[in-house]
């Protein structure tokens, strides 16, 4: 499996709260966000692991730099106007994969809901996408979601529904025709994740959910609190 991690943020929430460090390098437990992510990948078969950081992420750039030599990790280093931006210029480094998962920096999981997750997208060639999806709501403005009995995505919203059981996790394991449809949607001025997901749909694509129990977004402070209440639980 190839994996990518969107690292770019300027963590500008985090800044204001006092942590001085770019949002990756944010501790839990001592281990810093983006070294959980990396390991956890690491565990699951990973071909290479592609990171895009920020131009301002000199400690960070280091850091990644320092493991290289023990990951697969491609290091892409450019500052963009959002995350979907973000995950463009990671796919012009991979032109011809034709299936990935991409993460955030900032979502903290289960480490054995992941490698359930990256199976069930294995057994299911026919999917276009499988996206993490949770019940636990923490984020500032989530990305609910709309499923049928068979967890086939119909709707992406911004607002809460009756039909609405989940919300977006921020992992989503994509193959051919869903990263093809990035360029086409940068390419019509669209800038958030979430009208890339809609526009899947839109476009006909087949895409299922994948439960997670819970999966904590670290936008501020507080969350750094949160995310490592949830680890002790896990551990």
């Amino acid at each position: 499996m190839n994996y990518a991690i969107i690292a770019a943020g300027e963590g500008s929430r985090l800044a204001q709260e006092g942590f001085t460090l770019p949002k990756p390098m944010v501790s839990l437990h001592g281990e810093r966000l983006i070294d959980r992510l990396i390991g956890i990948f690491s565990q699951n078969r990973p071909a290479t692991i592609r990171v895009i950081i920020n131009e301002q992420s000199a400690p960070l750039e280091d850091h990644l730099s320092a493991l290289r030599g023990t990951f697969p990790i491609d290091l892409v280093r450019k500052s963009t106007p959002s995350s979907l931006h973000s995950f463009h210029e990671l796919l012009k480094t991979a032109p011809d994969v034709d299936a990935l998962c991409l993460a955030t920096t900032d979502t903290v999981f289960k480490g054995d809901e992941f490698g359930a997750f990256i199976t069930e997208f294995e057994r299911q060639p026919e999917l276009d996408g499988l996206m993490a999806v949770t019940t636990f709501v923490d984020d500032e403005s989530p990305l609910f979601i709309s499923a049928g009995p068979d967890r086939t995505i119909t709707a992406f919203t911004d607002q809460k529904t009756d039909q609405t059981a989940f919300v977006s996790g921020g992992i989503y394991c994509l193959r051919r025709k869903a990263l093809d449809a990035v360029t086409e949607v940068i390419q019509s001025g669209t800038s958030r994740m979430r009208n890339y997901q809609r526009y899947l749909l839109e476009s006909g694509l087949t895409i299922k959910a994948f439960p997670f129990s819970k999966i904590v977004d670290v936008d501020h402070v507080q969350d750094i609190r949160t995310a490592e209440l949830f680890l002790s639980e896990v551990n």
